[in-house]
């Protein structure tokens, strides 16, 4: 079998082209595991020049462009985000490959152009969902805060490259049209959630709907958290520079902790003193923002951040929408005692008081009583921990995963072929 994903990152290419892996990395694992039953061919965007390349049995396509800033700034001031040439290249690619189906890793960029422009059959991966994400934008911190806020524009030179908020949300308005008229098209889709299946049932009502989980990274399968009797406690959060990822209600949480006296550390991987959200926040609370109890780590590898988990003693999800957030499948595969916002498809991830707790995403006082829950009922903490492990090992099973999508490959490619 011949599969072609268009993907938002080259996944194992990486490696070749000395990329630092940042998102995607589930997908490093599964191609790995999918080359030694398909034939397999990845198409990324690069933003500098180079050569199709064979890596560890797959072969990558970079779709390159010379003036990489260029097409940035064109695709700002317009509303549309394809062109002929990247169509051309994506076709150029197709034609070398001759795939028997074509699998589109997500929908933030414009590869599902395709789905009406060619007879081989195209299956799109739901990740996130920009439509929904475009509406949860200012869930957390008002437009007033954030888009008044920007950083990097200190010289004519990096304009119009400077990053704000105001900016992220313009783009997310017009790529959530050219997501709705790709779904739209859309004839299969591959999630994992409730909250996918449903939203999809409603953006691409004329898709068939198949279910598939994701592998992790595979340090999360070769560790396992165990409890502490530290004298100090140790929340964890990975988080990302963004204002839906609820960075703002977890620092109120972190104030309403410390105002009862806690001795705790909240250790946030990701972000940094300097990142926008961090200052966007720090203006939004004013007063409410922590002065003590919060670290911020930065960007960590898969390795550190794995060691960071299993220092500590729980671990936070605090976003305002995500579909099945990799952090939250990563610390529950170590089986730490987790607490998620309700948002999105986390209650299929994770079961309130199963697998850990959920609380309404934004209410940093249920998020601070579920942290205090947990502190005060050390044995139920583990016993959740216990069992949302159980329900990682099963749902990230590698051979499970691998299985399943190679069915959903072959379901697609039999139907293709009677409906031809």
């Amino acid at each position: 079998m011949k599969v072609l994903w268009f993907s938002n990152t080259p996944a194992s290419g990486s490696d070749y082209l000395n990329m630092p892996t940042v998102g995607g990395g589930w997908l490093k694992s599964l191609d790995i595991l999918l080359k030694d039953y398909i034939d397999l061919s990845i198409a990324f965007y690069y933003p500098k020049d180079a050569d199709d390349f064979k890596f560890k049995g797959i072969n990558y396509y970079p779709i390159t462009n010379k003036n990489w800033k260029l097409v940035q700034f064109k695709r700002m001031l317009k509303d549309d985000f394809i062109t002929d040439e990247h169509l051309s290249k994506y076709f150029n690619i197709i034609e070398q490959v001759k795939p028997d189906i074509i699998h589109i890793h997500g929908t933030e960029n414009p590869f599902g152009y395709i789905i009406t422009k060619t007879a081989i059959p195209v299956v799109v991966s739901i990740q996130g969902n920009i439509t929904v994400l475009h509406h949860k934008y200012t869930s957390g911190i008002s437009k007033e805060y954030l888009f008044k806020s920007f950083t990097d524009f200190n010289s004519f030179r990096s304009f119009p490259f400077y990053k704000s908020f105001k900016k992220t949300f313009n783009y997310f308005t017009k790529a959530s049209r050219r997501e709705s008229n790709v779904l739209q098209n859309c004839k299969y889709v591959i999630g994992r959630t409730n909250w996918d299946e449903r939203i999809t049932r409603i953006l691409a009502p004329q898709s068939k709907y198949f279910h598939n989980d994701e592998i992790l990274r595979d340090i999360f399968y070769k560790v396992e958290w165990l409890p502490h009797n530290n004298n100090k406690l140790i929340i964890h959060t990975t988080n990302g520079n963004s204002p839906y990822k609820g960075f703002e209600t977890l620092c109120y949480a972190v104030t309403l902790l410390n105002n009862l006296g806690i001795n705790y550390e909240w250790r946030v991987a990701g972000i940094m003193e300097d990142d926008l959200v961090v200052k966007v926040t720090k203006k939004y609370l004013k007063e409410n923002y922590p002065e003590k109890g919060l670290k911020l780590l930065g960007k960590l590898d898969e390795i550190n951040l794995s060691r960071k988990l299993l220092e500590a003693d729980i671990y936070v999800m605090p976003s305002h929408i995500e579909n099945s957030p990799n952090n939250l499948c990563e610390a529950m595969m170590l089986g730490m005692p987790c607490i998620a916002t309700y948002a999105g498809g986390t209650p299929t991830i994770l079961k309130d008081e199963e697998e850990g707790l959920l609380v309404q995403d934004g209410d940093p006082w249920a998020l601070a009583g579920a942290i205090k829950e947990l502190i005060t009922n050390k044995d139920k903490a583990i016993c959740l921990g216990k069992k949302a492990r159980q329900k990682a090992l099963t749902r990230h099973n590698k051979e499970k995963v691998v299985n399943e999508l190679l069915k959903i490959y072959q379901m697609i490619i039999d139907e293709h072929k009677i409906t031809k």
